[in-house]
């Protein structure tokens, strides 16, 4: 047994270990033999080393069991549990026993008490890890292509550091027109390995080979090498320089800026020195546009971006390229360098509006062709596709119908009195990377139609005008709007025809068909006609024409044009005088006469005032008369010297402006008691009865006749207020009201009433007329579609009151 080298300073205690172990070693002791392949995984399992050598697994930690190694490495490990040997970290054959045929781990296995020592050897085995290994990866053979066939070139083999068949190399070529592989067939390898020329080289051919050669050993799984082998062929000067390619096909973006390398051209000549150095050249007979947009360098051989390149103007250039090397005479390559342009985005779409149908009738139907549109795009592929769109929100659409065509069709229903005109702004865009578009504007015109009917402001208008007028006259001037245009906008005015009483409307009133004018064709008369109520036709010149009417109500405003006129006042009246008898007897306050008078007119206009006119010579009158009632009565007691026949002028006027006024006689005779007492009693006595009636029925008429007053300027005041605070549309007090307004023939505001005469009747007869009567109002300008309507209004009602209450 030998002990393993320590260090010197341990060497004392291993000899006396070692004289130890001699002395205790048993006369028994044996070899034990286990076997493992390399590579083997921790844990593996070797051997069942404790059974093998006899010892019980108790035994194993009391009697120190343990394993020494020569190598001192821990590659088999002791379980003492179960007493197996097994692998403890990696086992590589090769570098334990090199290229060794036979290769073992030695263990010696100490146990004590008693001391004893056992010798375990493991056999490593062999496995094919290592394939076949060439001296270098790449061998370079420099071979004359004027070698002749059968020619042998020597070569290194492979070597494998594996043992046994592992280790057994065989070789092969890959395939070769020009060599084969000489493999030796003995053991010793006397003979190298070599190429042999099977056929003689050409370097215009083959000017370089590159050959594999491949080592295989004959394990499981077999492995391999390989080197590779450069066979450089030696040149004879006679080849012209040849390109790559005879075609070159080369990509360039449009717009490229100059200076940008295309391609760079590579010839080759098969020669050798000058005769390989070659220079670079267009073809004498390339086009001007060519050598405008390229150059070429002499030298390297690029070609180059010289001018502009545009891809819309030329798509492929086909450029013919020459190679000249410096030889004597010189030799030439040719090739062909095609450039295809590629495009870039930079053309917007153009838009062509090619046909219309304007302009366009507002009641067209859905769909109805508009216009067809063009599109149109210099680019290609994406950058050529084209989309249009229109702006949002009008009755119009685009659609499709050909690659690049569209039509603009009516979507929705259009209105030509709501939008006239449409300006639609059509947009093209690309769909690049950098879209571009363009823009065109389409006016569409909307054609009219006769849809709308003439309207006017207000249904109907109230038109106030005074009695007299002359022939002709301008009363109100009616005004339609239409909201069409052009002829189905023209609008006419007529009269709706009626009766008016026996007589046709048209004898009264005409209007003018264009202005709407309306004008009084007679003067008019209060008296006889007091409202004159009718309606105005618009009609608009459209196919078929629409119309429609408005009503005037024209109040005929009365004039102080009819002087009171006198009535009979009895038996003993004639004519205009009246003749009474009257006692000297009578006292003061009594009643002798009445003068009645009736107008014609009403209101103030008819409003009549007595008075009696002095006697010549100034002498005082016995006699009064009623300012309001005509009653003529004795203002004192009658005196002798009182003449016996008393003639009374007595002046009727009206309230008008200005008044007018008729003279009424009236003829007292003054008689004794006592010749007329029958005649004057009964006389008398229907004198003071009527006189006392007609003084009743007057008080209640005026009573009434006030309270009716009252009554209507309320009324007129609520109807103004009325209208005047409702929302004012297009110029009136109220929607849908009359309108006060005023004739151009008269000029100013006049008090309207209806006047009601109310006959007194008595026994003997009518006695006096009793008129129901409106203040007159001062004048004031209105107009029918004034601003100020509504503060004319207001002035009109305090005038009326103030008027009234005055």
């Amino acid at each position: 047994m030998t002990v393993a080298s320590r260090p010197s300073g341990q060497k004392t205690r291993c000899l006396l270990l070692s004289l130890l172990l001699l002395s205790a070693w048993k006369v028994g002791s044996g070899q034990v033999h286990y076997s493992v392949s390399e590579e083997a995984k921790h844990g593996t399992f070797v051997g069942r080393i404790a059974q093998d050598l006899g010892l019980e697994l108790e035994e194993l930690v009391p009697r120190l069991f343990r394993v020494a190694s020569k190598d001192r490495r821990e590659l088999l490990e002791v379980n003492l549990q179960n007493g197996i040997l097994f692998v403890n970290s990696r086992i590589d054959r090769e570098e334990l026993c090199g290229r060794s045929a036979m290769c073992s781990i030695h263990l010696e296995v100490i146990v004590d008490k008693p001391l004893q020592v056992f010798h375990v050897e493991v056999e490593v085995k062999d496995i094919n890890d290592n394939p076949p290994v060439f001296p270098a990866t790449q061998k370079n053979l420099f071979i004359s292509e004027s070698r002749a066939p059968d020619s042998h070139f020597p070569l290194e083999g492979a070597s494998d550091a594996d043992v046994g068949d592992n280790a057994v190399l065989y070789y092969r070529l890959s395939p070769s027109e020009y060599f084969s592989l000489d493999v030796p067939t003995t053991d010793e390898q006397v003979k190298p390995l070599g190429l042999v020329l099977k056929k003689s080289l050409d370097r215009e051919v083959a000017s370089k080979l590159l050959l594999v050669l491949k080592a295989m050993d004959r394990g499981k799984p077999e492995l391999t090498g390989t080197v590779e082998l450069r066979i450089t062929v030696l040149d004879v000067n006679d080849n012209a320089p040849v390109f790559d390619k005879t075609v070159y096909r080369v990509r360039l973006l449009e717009n490229a800026s100059n200076g940008t390398l295309i391609i760079r051209l590579n010839a080759s000549d098969l020669d050798e020195g000058s005769n390989s150095k070659i220079l670079y050249y267009f073809a004498t007979d390339v086009s001007p546009n060519i050598e405008s947009s390229f150059c070429i360098d002499s030298v390297s051989g690029e070609i180059k971006v010289r001018g502009k390149v545009d891809f819309e103007e030329v798509k492929l250039y086909k450029i013919q390229v020459e190679a000249v090397d410096k030889g004597n005479p010189p030799m030439f390559g040719h090739c062909t360098v095609l450039i295809d342009v590629l495009d870039v985005n930079d053309n917007a779409p153009e838009l062509v509006v090619t046909s219309l149908s304007l302009p366009v009738q507002e009641d067209a139907p859905l769909g109805t062709v508009i216009a067809l549109i063009t599109v149109s795009d210099r680019d290609s592929g994406t950058n050529g596709q084209v989309t249009c769109f229109l702006t949002a929100h009008t009755p119009f659409k685009l659609v499709s119908t050909f690659k690049n065509y569209y039509s603009l069709v009516l979507e929705n229903a259009l209105d030509r009195e709501s939008v006239s005109v449409y300006q639609l702004v059509v947009t093209a865009r690309d769909a690049g990377l950098s879209s571009l578009s363009a823009t065109a504007s389409v006016s569409v015109e909307v054609a009219d139609v006769n849809d709308n009917a003439p309207a006017f402001a207000q249904p109907e208008y109230t038109v106030f005008m005074k009695e007299n007028n002359p022939p002709g006259s301008h009363i109100f001037t009616v005004s339609a709007r239409d909201a069409d245009a052009q002829e189905n906008a023209l609008v006419s005015y007529s009269l709706v025809e009626r009766r008016v009483g026996e007589r046709a409307l048209s004898s009264y009133v005409s209007v003018h068909a264009e202005s709407g004018k309306v004008y009084a064709l007679q003067s008019l008369d209060h008296e006889e006609l007091e409202l004159l109520q009718f309606q105005v036709s618009a009609r608009d010149a459209g196919v078929p024409p629409l119309g429609s009417n408005v009503t005037l109500h024209v109040f005929v405003l009365d004039e102080n044009d009819n002087a009171p006129a006198l009535l009979p006042s009895g038996s003993g009246s004639t004519g205009g005088a009246v003749s009474e008898l009257v006692p000297r007897t009578v006292g003061a306050g009594h009643v002798v006469a009445k003068v009645r008078a009736v107008d014609a007119d009403s209101g103030y206009n008819a409003w009549l005032s007595y008075e009696i006119q002095p006697a010549a010579g100034g002498a005082r009158s016995p006699f009064r008369v009623g300012l309001y009632t005509g009653e003529v009565s004795t203002t004192r007691t009658l005196e002798e010297a009182d003449a016996t026949r008393q003639r009374l002028l007595v002046l009727v006027k009206d309230h008008g402006e200005p008044p007018l006024e008729a003279t009424a006689t009236v003829l007292v005779s003054l008689v004794e008691s006592g010749q007329t007492l029958k005649t004057s009693s009964r006389v008398s006595s229907g004198v003071v009865g009527t006189e006392t009636a007609l003084v009743d029925v007057n008080v209640y008429l005026i009573i009434a006749i006030c309270a009716v007053s009252s009554l209507f300027v309320l009324t007129l005041l609520l109807y103004t207020a009325l209208r005047c605070s409702a929302p004012p549309q297009e110029g009136a007090c109220g929607p849908g009201k009359p309108e006060l307004v005023c004739s151009s023939a008269v000029g100013s505001w006049s008090s309207y009433s209806q006047q009601r005469q109310q006959k007194v009747y008595s026994e003997e007869g009518p006695k006096t007329d009793l008129m129901a009567f409106s203040p007159s109002v001062p004048p004031s300008s209105c107009s029918a579609n004034n601003g100020d309507q509504e503060e004319s209004c207001r002035n009109l009602i305090s005038s009326i009151v103030s008027n009234y209450l005055t």
